[in-house]
């Protein structure tokens, strides 16, 4: 049985707060039935209210951890989160490709729920330069797909502009959230595969209640790739379960609380 088990890891930030990052992605790989992996690239002091500090890991460290997991256990699928600096984007695209990992999940996390940058200018141009050409999917919210691209995204037009300039960078999908779409009142994700858009919909959700929401996505859509569905499938069904856990979210801490990872099994 465990020879047959998915493999998915997960190279991003730790959250203290147990809301996003590293300890969503293993909540998210648990509850849909997948071994979960990781690799810290940062650790930050945070909470549901904001992030009070990030501390990157040296590069060299990042390196040794993925010889670590992919060198022994292997990964069905790999999520890429938070990189904060150019060394570590380098280091991870790098290792990526003398593994030869080809389902890679990119998620450009680039600014928190609560506002603050967690990629500086060298990360985002490297994450263009490097990690883009060897993506299976990258997963980037309006913000991120605008800093990817240097052009507004406010209307669902915009949205694929903004997928088809991403995909001319190198991924084989482009899945676009909307979750920040103000005009609409349905939460609406398109993703392109270079030639067909697949638009994704459901009512949009009142709550403040969203902390990890894209760390949550786009760890349900590796965990689903490590599982074997094709990419069209893998969206649609991480689409129902994390809109499921948002719907499902609770109050904690101060601020913005986070979704309900184990709706499943309650």
């Amino acid at each position: 049985m465990s020879s047959k088990v998915p493999r998915a890891l997960s190279i991003a930030g730790s959250d203290s707060g147990g809301c996003a990052g590293i300890q969503a992605d293993l909540k998210t790989f648990t509850a849909l039935g997948v071994f979960g992996m990781s690799v810290v690239t940062c650790v930050t002091a945070q909470n549901t209210r904001s992030v009070v500090g990030i501390h990157d890991l040296p590069y060299e460290f990042v390196e040794l951890q993925i010889d670590a997991v992919l060198g022994d256990i292997g990964a069905d699928a790999v999520k890429l989160g938070m990189l904060s600096n150019e060394s570590i984007v380098f280091s991870v695209a790098k290792k990526l490709i003398d593994y030869s990992t080809d389902k890679i999940v990119l998620d450009p996390v680039m600014i928190s729920t609560t506002g603050t940058a967690l990629a500086d200018e060298g990360a985002v141009k490297a994450i263009i330069q490097r990690l883009l050409p060897i993506t299976y999917i990258v997963m980037p919210n309006l913000p991120e797909a605008e800093a990817l691209t240097s052009q507004k995204v406010s209307t669902v037009d915009d949205m694929k502009g903004a997928a088809r300039k991403i995909k001319s960078l190198g991924p084989k999908y482009v899945l676009i959230k909307g979750g920040h779409l103000a005009s609409s009142p349905d939460a609406v994700d398109l993703l392109y595969d270079g030639s067909d858009f697949t638009e994704y919909r459901v009512p949009r959700i009142s709550t403040k209640n969203t902390h990890g929401s894209g760390c949550t996505y786009s760890a349900s859509v590796c965990a689903y790739l490590a599982k074997g569905l094709s990419v069209h499938e893998a969206v649609k069904e991480a689409k129902k379960y994390v809109t499921e856990a948002i719907s499902r979210s609770f109050d904690l801490g101060q601020g913005h609380g986070p979704l309900n990872h184990f709706w499943k099994f309650k």
